[in-house]
């Protein structure tokens, strides 16, 4: 289902993918602290910062690696509709290769690494 912002979006197998063929990019986690304690993607791409903190911080919330506006990232959350949020705001701020992994982690522990959990 497309996301309400209209943001683009990649599938959890499209991420897999491109894991499994070593393509760099940045994974940006959106989720809040609590909720990236009930269940995390264990991967040296991914970094955190909560939408809560974007909001207050805006672009000095975002991780050194995610400041490249060239950079691939891929921004996920629980369900994918607070990183759809983030994916258009980042392009809104000049960001040309941003996507948000449509169906947060929750799809991605369903459908492609069930270690990960679901809460």
């Amino acid at each position: 289902m497309p996301n309400p912002f209209g943001a683009p979006e990649i599938t959890v197998h499209e991420v897999k993918n491109r894991l499994d063929a070593g393509e760099p990019f940045v994974w940006l986690d959106v989720r809040e602290p609590n909720e990236q304690q009930l269940a995390a993607i264990a991967d040296e791409r991914v970094v955190v910062a909560p939408l809560s903190t974007i909001a207050q911080r805006y672009l000095d919330a975002l991780p050194p690696v995610a400041l490249d506006k060239d950079a691939d990232i891929i921004v996920f959350c629980h369900h994918g509709i607070r990183s759809a949020q983030v994916t258009v705001w980042l392009q809104n701020q000049g960001w040309t290769r941003v996507l948000n992994m449509a169906g947060g982690i929750d799809a991605w522990a369903k459908e492609v690494d069930r270690t990960v959990g679901v809460y």
